[in-house]
């Protein structure tokens, strides 16, 4: 049985690998752990579902004689890969039937909270998007390839095909997002203006300055899951995105940093109400992304409970 401390860092408990092996065993996979949540999110846009992913990968892990494995580092994120695939079919035939946008579980990543996931750009809500738009193992390929620079051959056994299709489906995968991501970088220093500029309008119910930083096509995708209040479809064009904007004035609008990116916390009564990011372009923001849906909010829920 792992003690208190080791199942605290592992985020499993009551399991241990085979006796012998408990420490070393223990010892990489703690080592690795914050790569495979970041490759489980990558590919399934839940924190919630990433974490059972790694209890998964975890309880494997502890059952296999580790003296046979030559690297720990490319076993487990096979092991995490194999698993995050089965659960994003499974979670692609729910999404047919969800109801109204589906958005990623947003996920705070300030620095004293964001001990699961290493940094990268393609955790940004928009990006996460782009990937929603590949098939499975293209998602899979995509991540661990343009992600974390895996090699071919480590990719082809997490993936079970072989190197040469693997460069097929990499190629592909690669395109497609090129076609579809954003189509400038822009830093979260650019958006933190951006965003400090918006709070203010939306604060102050200022709806010309609100038009004044929406680009004319603008699209707001709000997830309620059919929980809560929520547009059922896009709501796209700067006036009618300005004039839902322009309600939230009863709401307390809190910074946060959410998916590696500046955003906003909406809160009502105490409560998260929302939270929102947005996609920039053109000194424009073009997307803008609520998530209200309340099961998506209680790890940020949790997580910022101290401080409040």
């Amino acid at each position: 049985m792992m003690d208190e401390r080791t199942e605290r860092a592992t985020g499993v408990t009551g399991h241990g690998p085979r006796a012998g092996g408990t420490d070393s065993a223990t010892e990489a996979f703690v080592a690795h752990r914050n790569l495979l949540f970041t490759v489980a999110y990558e590919m399934l846009g839940s924190a919630a579902e990433a974490e059972d992913v790694l209890q998964e990968t975890w309880l494997r892990w502890a059952d296999i004689d580790h003296d046979t494995v030559r690297d720990p580092r490319a076993f487990l994120v096979r092991i995490t890969t194999r698993q995050a695939l089965t659960r994003l079919r499974m979670l692609r035939r729910r999404k047919e039937s969800y109801i109204g946008p589906w958005l990623p579980e947003p996920l705070l990543t300030a620095p004293d909270v964001a001990e699961d996931i290493e940094p990268a750009d393609s955790v940004s809500m928009a990006m996460l998007l782009v990937l929603e738009t590949l098939a499975p193992t293209e998602r899979a390929v995509f991540v661990l390839r343009e992600v974390f620079d895996l090699g071919y051959d480590e990719i082809a056994q997490a993936v079970d095909k072989t190197p040469a299709a693997v460069r097929q489906i990499a190629h592909r995968a690669r395109a497609h997002v090129a076609a579809r991501r954003p189509r400038e970088v822009v830093s979260p220093a650019q958006t933190r203006s951006a965003l400090a500029a918006f709070q203010q309008a939306v604060e102050t119910g200022d709806l010309q300055r609100l038009l004044d930083m929406i680009a004319p096509d603008v699209v707001l995708l709000t997830d309620g899951g059919g929980v809560v209040q929520a547009a059922l479809e896009p709501v796209v064009g700067a006036g009618t995105v300005a004039d839902v904007l322009s309600r939230l004035t009863s709401a307390s609008l809190q910074s946060a940093q959410v998916n590696g990116y500046p955003a906003l916390i909406l809160r009502t009564g105490g409560a998260i109400d929302a939270v929102l990011a947005v996609r920039l372009e053109g000194g424009l923001i073009t997307g803008l992304y609520a998530v209200r849906n309340p099961e998506k909010l209680s790890r940020i829920d949790r997580e910022t409970a101290v401080g409040r």
